[in-house]
């Protein structure tokens, strides 16, 4: 009896230890992809399926460009109440340092999905992207795979939740100037790519250009009102390596993003 109830207890700590192991696995937000030019990439992208949005140059770099996609099964997963923005995906191409960097669906859409992600549903994405692209190379810029759903920088700091309120009323639009792309959602929402000041956007320069695959900036318009992503938030969980001291560097960027956005909306 002795034996068989330790036998048993070995396999419950072994089956928990699984568990716990699996639920603390790291995950990348980012992808390396063998170089090709915008060009390229962009031809690769839409013979795989994907939609390219738009291809930005954040703060007028242009070596820079950013290509934002979508497809049937993002859009999909991000039709449900304060879900839009995981409606994208981005990949950077950086014409100088001869790199494709690429969003992970496998650390955004739980990141922004939040209770509503399904264990999966990001599989048949990425694999979408490698069609595409070529062989995926996880970047160092990780964090915990149970902390995406509940991330904030630290005590204190918002959570995904914790939307900044742009603008409320009827018949919400961006501005034309400075509306890059949209999305219309089956929920009724829309999702705008918005092009902020040069000022708003070369915080990049401060703590890594090879991440500017952040801009451009979102706004999620669902009943009446105009919401985007608290600036604290959006850009910690961009930069998960991201030090207190880098982030203090940028600490003022946070109110001038959101300043640029509430121009951004109009009625």
């Amino acid at each position: 009896m002795s034996t068989m109830i330790s036998k048993l207890s070995a396999t419950i700590a072994l089956f928990l230890f699984a568990a716990v192991s699996l639920q603390a696995a790291d995950i990348t937000a980012y992808y390396n992809a063998p170089y090709a030019d915008a060009k390229t990439v962009k031809s690769k992208l839409s013979k795989a399926g994907f939609k390219v949005l738009t291809s930005y140059s954040p703060a007028g770099k242009k070596n820079l460009s950013v290509m934002v996609v979508t497809n049937k099964a993002l859009t999909s997963n991000a039709s449900k109440s304060l879900r839009g923005f995981a409606a994208i995906q981005r990949v950077m191409v950086d014409s100088s340092a001869k790199t494709v960097l690429v969003t992970n669906p496998g650390y955004w859409l739980p990141a922004f999905m939040q209770k509503d992600f399904k264990k999966g549903s990001d599989t048949a994405i990425t694999a979408s992207i490698k069609k595409a692209l070529g062989t995926l190379t996880a970047t160092k810029d990780v964090l915990k795979s149970s902390n995406l759903s509940g991330y904030h920088f630290m005590m204190a700091m918002p959570y995904y939740q914790d939307m900044i309120e742009l603008r409320a009323g009827d018949a919400l639009a961006v501005k034309a100037k400075k509306k890059l792309f949209e999305v219309k959602l089956a929920n009724g929402s829309t999702l705008v790519g918005v092009k902020m000041s040069k000022g708003s956007e070369n915080f990049i320069d401060k703590i890594g250009v090879d991440k500017a695959i952040l801009l451009p900036y979102t706004i999620l318009i669902e009943n009446g009102k105009a919401y985007s992503l608290h600036a604290k938030y959006y850009l910690a969980i961009s930069y998960p390596l991201l030090s207190m001291g880098q982030f203090m560097k940028i600490s003022s960027i946070p109110d001038t993003i959101e300043r640029s956005l509430k121009k951004s909306v109009v009625k």
